[in-house]
């Protein structure tokens, strides 16, 4: 009796946390509005939670702001801003990446996410289609996985030789080194996570349609190598820690409050400051009587089903 009630207390835990993450995903493009609709969607909600998500949106969107003022101050001041992200599969890192970018202009703030690499990338110098993504003055990039994956999936997977793996610890140092002697800045971020919160997370993108993309063969071959992944970043962190370009980890299991102080963090490491502009007045229409608006053939209208 003491097992049965045990399984179905897991199995309750699960349920509520799979919910949670169904919740996180709505959130993810509706925000505020919902609040009124989760009890059509069948999921819970308490008003603990509740609130904690309004503090959670008010912040976000004051951290938003400070993120416009960044943006500004990059712009002119022609700075040259890197943020890698890093971490294993389902940590959160598209997450913060989404709330970073959702209210900046993305000619100056770009993301690199780069595929595996093809068979001409493969026989070039290990970071040169890195190089090509890097910024130009005025502009943010944002690598959502980035030079480190010789660090990390392909020393797991066995992508590359031991000797490729030896090299890039020699090489990644005065890579980072010769980049920052340039202007540009570099900051680095490792989104940690919990097996356990691992697993829930893979669950939530196998039962959710809308998330099963996500999920990919190397995501579920790397629940079979936790520990060599572990192993692999507890490297990566002491051999690549300097201080031209040094790690920050993200607790990473509450992905609201890893979302807030990633982007926090992020702020307080650029010095940047308000930037004054001129104040913008509208022009007036200009009207000519000669003017005649062209009628648009209703076969080009979208039909108006809603």
């Amino acid at each position: 009796m003491k097992e049965f009630d045990r399984e179905m207390g897991d199995e309750q835990h699960r349920r509520r946390r799979l919910d949670e993450e169904l919740i996180d995903a709505y959130d993810e493009e509706i925000e505020m509005e919902v609040d009124d609709r989760l009890q059509e969607f069948g999921l819970h909600i308490s008003d603990e939670a509740r609130e904690l998500r309004r503090v959670y949106f008010r912040e976000l969107i004051r951290l938003q702001g400070e993120l416009v003022k960044l943006q500004d101050w990059i712009v002119t001041t022609g700075h040259r801003l890197v943020v890698i992200f890093e971490g294993r599969d389902a940590a959160g890192k598209g997450g913060v990446i989404k709330r970073i970018t959702q209210r900046l202009n993305p000619r100056m703030c770009r993301v690199a996410a780069l595929p595996a690499p093809n068979n001409r990338e493969r026989t070039q110098w290990y970071f040169q289609r890195y190089v090509q993504h890097l910024p130009a003055g005025g502009e943010m990039v944002l690598f959502d996985r980035s030079w480190y994956n010789r660090a990390g999936v392909e020393r797991v997977m066995n992508f590359c030789t031991d000797e490729e793996y030896e090299e890039f610890f020699r090489s990644v140092p005065e890579f980072e080194k010769m980049l920052a002697r340039s202007g540009i800045q570099i900051i680095k971020y490792w989104f940690s996570i919990t097996d356990d919160e691992q697993e829930v997370r893979f669950h939530s993108r196998i039962d959710d349609p809308l998330k099963q993309w996500k999920l990919s063969p190397m995501d579920l071959e790397s629940r079979t190598r936790w520990e060599q992944y572990t192993q692999a970043k507890e490297v990566m962190l002491q051999r690549s820690h300097i201080p031209e370009a040094p790690w920050w980890v993200v607790q990473g299991v509450d992905k609201k409050r890893a979302r807030l102080n990633c982007i926090r963090h992020l702020l307080s490491q650029v010095p940047y400051h308000e930037i004054e502009h001129p104040y913008v007045s509208l022009p007036a229409r200009v009207h000519h009587p000669d003017y005649i608006r062209q009628p648009v053939p209703q076969s080009m209208i979208v039909p108006e089903i809603y």
